[in-house]
Parts: structure tokens; C-alpha cells; sequence
């Protein structure tokens, strides 16, 4: 008489679920990528302020060949940071695709709740149903006797 629950949408869920982590992998990922970005950035900006400053004692090739490697760290900053901006701009894409798949996720979970107490009503109703026709069908018996 009692039946198993079931919801006609659970692999839709299963699907939704899927997509859902997967999503979230995505966005671990692109988190992990800029704080890399990050870093390679403050090394950066941390070699061109180390070597920025002439010393007295230094000679003209020397000086030079630093002027160029600060030249150098300066074009490497400003890619990083624009390299970081573009990172910046995929995280929060995939920070809004992450939000619409738990969306879409728990929309379905909160249907399925809904039709779980939906059927466990209907199983309760069923059951006093029956209690009530076997207190019934008891008080018949017990007014014969």
C-alpha cells in the first residue's frame, strides 16, 4: 500500500548539480589564476622599486643596463595589470554563471520539496483513511457482540 517517493525531475537535478560544480571549479580556478596574477604583480612592482635608485658608485654601463631592466619591469607591470583586469572581468562572469546554476539548482530541490510534502500529506491522508475505517469497522464489530 505505501509507495517509495518519487520525483519525476531527479535527473534534471542530478544535471543541475552537475553543472553547479563544474561551475564552481571554474570559479576556484579563476580565483587561483589572479592570485597568481596578483603575485607575479607585487614581484614586479617589488624588483622596480629594489633596483629604481642610482647609487653614486655605480658606472654608466651598469646603469644602463638597469635603466632597461626597469624599463623592462615596467612594461611587465603594466601587462600584469592588465592581464589582472581581464582576470578581474572572468571571475566575476563566471561569479554570475555560478549564481544562475544554484539558481536553477535549487529551483528544482525546492519543486522537489514541494511535491515530497505534497505526497507525504497524501500518505497521511491515506493512512487515517484507513484508521478511521478500522476504528469504524472495530465499533461495528464491538456493537454486535
Amino acid at each position: 500500500m505505501a509507495q517509495r517517493f518519487q520525483f519525476g525531475l531527479d535527473k534534471l537535478l542530478e544535471m543541475r548539480k552537475e553543472k553547479e560544480e563544474e561551475s564552481k571549479r571554474l570559479f576556484n580556478e579563476s580565483q587561483r589564476a589572479k592570485k597568481q596574477i596578483e603575485e607575479k604583480l607585487e614581484e614586479l612592482k617589488g624588483n622596480y622599486h629594489k633596483y629604481k635608485g642610482i647609487s653614486p658608485n655605480e658606472d654608466v654601463v651598469y646603469q644602463k643596463l638597469k635603466r632597461y631592466y626597469l624599463q623592462g619591469l615596467q612594461s611587465g607591470i603594466k601587462s600584469t595589470e592588465n592581464e589582472l583586469v581581464l582576470k578581474n572581468n572572468e571571475i566575476d562572469k563566471r561569479r554570475k554563471e555560478l549564481t544562475e546554476k544554484q539558481i536553477e539548482r535549487k529551483t528544482v530541490e525546492t519543486l522537489k520539496d514541494k511535491k515530497y510534502m505534497a505526497y507525504i500529506k497524501e500518505q497521511d491522508r491515506v493512512e487515517q483513511i484507513n484508521s478511521d475505517e478500522l476504528a469504524l469497522y472495530a465499533y461495528m464489530r464491538g456493537g454486535q457482540v
